[in-house]
């Protein structure tokens, strides 16, 4: 019997690899249990998580480093589990945070010209989590306030500066925080959880402004970040694994706008109540 395979749109559209000397080959990269973008980038370096033996990585690339990179290159290596997430600052390139399985939050200040040797020693150490901790965020307008989630279903803000917690949110979770957003001015925060909803909070009220109950209603991990323009975009699945967008406006949560793309490629667009 005769296969019909589906002819794609896109099958006559080709694309090309850059050459080897302008990618950086040859990284172990991070193999955890962890649903992290595993590197960061900002106008002067990319962060790489890499596999490291007795506790946790990452390298640091000035970005004009490219091509083969060596395994003996100088790397991050503070934290005694692996590191799940890293995030630059937004206000000076030369600092980044590293959330580890090791239930801490790491600040490090890279020298102007990159690593020359390996870095363990961070500026600062933030203590506070209970288990480890998969998410590290930034304040995109206010300079040392750092946002931290991790298995203990608990959302910390730092002031980086003393090492102290500003706010803590330990109650509006009752299952693990699969991402953190902060809205463009830094006002709001939105999380995706374990429990199938999209919850948007105000950290300095400690309060929860909106929910989407099963925004995606699939089991595996779904992720919501702010727009510009305020609306929420979020990524998941369907009860059936097919891959899910959905679009909503947090101050009405009830309709949005989604778009499923299947495992058999078809996409269609349909308003949700």
């Amino acid at each position: 019997m005769r296969r019909v395979v589906r002819q794609s749109k896109f099958r006559h559209v080709f694309g090309q690899a850059v050459k080897n000397d302008q990618c950086y080959d040859d990284i172990r990269v991070s193999r955890v249990t962890w649903d992290s973008s595993f590197c960061a980038v900002n106008p002067k370096f990319v962060a790489i998580i890499i596999e490291a033996s007795g506790g946790g990585a990452f390298l640091v690339l000035p970005l004009h480093k490219s091509g083969r990179i060596d395994k003996a290159y100088p790397t991050v290596c503070g934290h005694t589990g692996p590191v799940l997430d890293i995030d630059w600052c937004p206000h000076n390139d030369h600092v980044i945070a590293s959330g580890s399985e090791d239930c801490s939050v790491m600040v490090w200040q890279i020298p102007e010209n990159g690593l020359t040797s390996s870095m363990a020693e961070p500026v600062v150490v933030l203590e506070g989590h209970s288990k480890r901790v998969g998410i590290v965020a930034w304040h995109p307008t206010a300079r040392n306030v750092l946002l931290s989630a991790g298995c203990d279903n608990v959302i910390m803000i730092w002031n980086v500066g003393t090492g102290e917690s500003l706010i803590t949110l330990d109650d509006m979770h009752p299952d693990v925080i699969f991402s953190v957003s902060w809205s463009r001015n830094g006002a709001l925060i939105c999380t995706a959880c374990k429990d199938k909803k999209v919850r948007v909070i105000d950290p300095r009220k400690e309060q929860l402004i909106a929910e989407k109950d099963k925004a995606h209603e699939g089991a595996r991990p779904m992720r919501a970040i702010f727009l510009a323009d305020g609306n929420i975009f979020t990524t998941g699945f369907s009860r059936m694994s097919e891959r899910q967008l959905a679009l909503w406006n947090p101050v009405s949560p009830a309709h949005y706008m989604t778009s499923h793309y299947s495992k058999r490629g078809r996409l269609s667009l349909s308003t949700t109540t």
